[in-house]
């Protein structure tokens, strides 16, 4: 048994990603403010789990960092709430012997617990949830409890969030006249968005919510801002045209990630798993 979804009850966000899952890598793949970022994920990544780790992909869209992990020796699961995106994920994955990718939201990780549950699997030994697949649940403790019984204890959670201080963003948008944009990471609530002509919303986590939702199966160990001085991709197209000023701020970056984490543009919440007891999660 599969835990998946119909496509008649796709999600908002769901719906959204499904209409612009076949362009996606195509656009946002040729920026090279969103390639440094991501390059800093993938070093944060393979730094914390090792060569042969049983990897879970939260929100892993079209697989371009299950691609590059399953290449670097790890073993993943991709899961992501749009079936378009898991499409395009299993035309890249399946080739290189991955397991197959599934359809499957964040807030139902308990569905795939019960599963490999009954079918007498090991839990993984990690999990990862990379740009901000996160921010379109309103509620963590849902996927706080999946990855709780879905994680060995003393195994990671990597979680890469939007970031509620965002400097870059804020002048970006600024630049634009555009003072809503600017500040609406500092909302409370659930905040519009729109992608591929589709509305949904997006929640802006704070590290007070995270750390809320993820007691007591697990602690924070550490923070890395993603993003502090290389742009947004809100400031594409146009800062692609200057790769040797974004080759410097990638450097600086790879300095001030850790005592400057707050002002990324993403933060990467580094979570361990505890050794308590999942059984009532």
């Amino acid at each position: 048994m599969q835990a998946s979804i119909a496509p008649s009850s796709l999600p908002p966000a769901a719906a959204a990603f499904d209409a612009i899952a076949e362009r996606f890598d195509g656009r946002y793949g040729a920026w090279l403010s969103v390639a440094a970022q991501r390059r800093a994920v993938r070093a944060a990544l393979t730094s914390v789990f090792p060569v042969g780790a049983q990897l879970l992909d939260v929100g892993g869209g079209t697989g371009e960092d299950a691609e590059y992990l399953i290449h670097a020796g790890r073993d993943v699961l991709l899961t992501d709430v749009s079936p378009a995106m898991v499409r395009v994920a299993t035309a890249k994955l399946q080739p290189l012997g991955a397991r197959q990718p599934r359809v499957l939201p964040a807030e139902r990780l308990s569905a795939l617990a019960d599963e490999r549950d009954a079918g007498g699997l090991a839990p993984f030994d990690g999990a990862y949830s990379n740009f901000a697949a996160l921010n379109c649940v309103t509620d963590l403790r849902a996927p706080a409890r999946g990855l709780a019984r879905l994680i060995r204890p003393g195994g990671s959670a990597m979680l890469v969030i939007f970031g509620t201080c965002p400097p870059g963003e804020w002048l970006v948008q600024l630049a634009r006249l555009d003072a809503r944009s600017a500040f609406r990471r500092a909302s409370r609530g659930d905040v519009h968005a729109r992608l591929g002509g589709n509305n949904f919303t997006v929640r802006y986590h704070r590290a007070t919510d995270i750390a809320r939702a993820f007691a007591p199966w697990f602690r924070l160990v550490k923070r890395i801002g993603i993003g502090v001085f290389v742009p947004p991709s809100a400031a594409e197209p146009a800062i692609s045209r200057y790769p040797r000023l974004l080759a410097r701020l990638e450097a600086i970056d790879r300095v001030v990630s850790s005592p400057l984490a707050a002002l990324g543009d993403h933060v990467l919440y580094q979570l361990e798993r505890l050794d308590i007891s999942a059984a009532d999660a």
